[in-house]
């Protein structure tokens, strides 16, 4: 069979929950693994045994017990959002590989249910613990898994174009900085230029601030609220 046709086939069947338990960074990747030949086909938790069985018919191979060092399998959950203790940090939404949360900086966000594949990916970055995983109370169908693929792809697509857009930001700054630089270079080469050129400054420039350490700065600030709030909260329900 076609390699390509084969990662296809294996893709084909993995829930597509992108939730890296597998030890691979999403289900394709853990397709082309099982593709080559270089790992097992037991190590998807989301899926199960039905899942491990799907893909030994697949790879024409025995079926294996599930690696429980992977994770345990069990019932849908999905991510929900405390949101009067949301910070708007958006880390969850970077998280997330589903594209399954709203919001926007230092603003409220909030995660669409139909959407959340229940990977938990979210859980971890929130620097205010305020996500937690719940029962979705329904199966994760192949309709959930087949548009999770196709937003887990959209959301690589775009990140694959902000990182080149941001690559060529950097370049066209450095192409600028080394032009002034040669330019100041060129000036104390020359004294004698016009006497409208200001003199330069012996002190190296200070860089301006970048939009991560302003972000930084950001979260920073938004913790500093949340725990004053929790605090005065807390001090609340203690004297009440």
């Amino acid at each position: 069979m076609n390699h390509a046709l084969l990662i296809d086939r294996i893709d084909a069947v993995l829930p597509q929950t992108q939730c890296t338990q597998c030890g691979y960074d999403g289900c394709r990747p853990y397709a082309q693994a099982l593709a080559a030949g270089t790992t097992l086909i037991n190590r998807c938790p989301p899926g199960g045994d039905a899942g491990i069985e799907k893909l030994a018919a697949v790879l024409d191979t025995p079926v294996l017990p599930l690696d429980e060092t992977c994770g345990q399998p069990g019932p849908l959950l999905v991510a929900v959002i405390d949101e009067t203790h949301c910070i708007g940090c958006t880390l969850c939404i970077q998280a997330c590989p589903v594209d399954a949360i709203m919001g926007a900086n230092k603003f409220m966000h909030t995660i669409i249910p139909d959407l959340c594949s229940g990977c938990e990916l979210c859980v971890a970055p929130c620097p205010v613990d305020c996500i937690a995983m719940v029962d979705a109370n329904r199966p994760w169908t192949q309709e959930d898994a087949d548009a999770a693929r196709t937003r887990h792809e959209q959301r690589a697509h775009r990140l694959q174009l902000n990182a080149r857009e941001k690559e060529e930001r950097m370049r066209r700054a450095g192409t600028q900085a080394a032009t002034s630089s040669q330019q100041t270079d060129a000036q104390a080469a020359h004294p004698e230029q016009p006497a409208d050129h200001q003199p330069q400054s012996n002190q190296a420039p200070t860089a301006a601030p970048t939009a991560e350490d302003a972000k930084k700065a950001a979260i920073a600030l938004a913790l500093q609220r949340a725990r004053a709030r929790r605090k005065t909260t807390n001090q609340s329900g203690s004297t009440s």
